[in-house]
């Protein structure tokens, strides 16, 4: 499959859909003096080559009562147990991202929790899964980056 080649409006569409995904098309189109059928088009095709993948909504955890973030390092018992565990993990719904990481840790989740009563219980959750030797936690005192448009302004200037 060749290379998708976005330009200067396939980027500004995609700037502005990054930093709201449920902004209209037409008040795309009168920013970037293009036509609303325009952008449907170019979205369309981003979405067929995979450059978009959905939409998404970020949530307010903290006003919702979970503002407590922690990453947590899991080391097994041995590596052919990562699928077990993870389908097990995978039902904590306080495990919010998990990766299967090389080095120290086996997999690595973030959690988010109410506070740090409630994070030591999905810690002993994640602890009491079978094949899970031990694990070591992090705790995030903040969130200093999180940024979704960097990255894609790097890659765009690549292009």
């Amino acid at each position: 499959m060749s290379k998708f080649r976005l330009d200067e409006v396939d980027h500004q569409i995609l700037d502005m859909l990054i930093d709201n995904t449920r902004v209209p098309f037409t008040d795309i189109a009168k920013k970037l003096l293009i036509s609303a059928g325009t952008v449907h088009v170019r979205v369309k095709k981003m979405e067929d080559a995979g450059i978009i993948q959905g939409s998404s909504l970020t949530l307010d955890y903290e006003k919702l009562g979970y503002s407590f973030i922690a990453y947590v390092g899991v080391f097994l018992s041995n590596t052919s147990q990562t699928k077990f565990v993870l389908e097990r993990v995978s039902e904590i719904p306080f495990v919010t991202v998990a990766h299967v990481t090389t080095g120290k840790y086996n997999i690595f989740c973030k959690i988010r929790a109410k506070d740090t009563k409630h994070a030591k219980e999905v810690i002993f959750m994640i602890d009491d899964i079978d094949g899970v030797y031990r694990t070591e936690t992090m705790i995030s005192l903040e969130e200093s980056i999180n940024d979704k448009k960097r990255l894609m302004h790097t890659i765009f200037k690549e292009l």
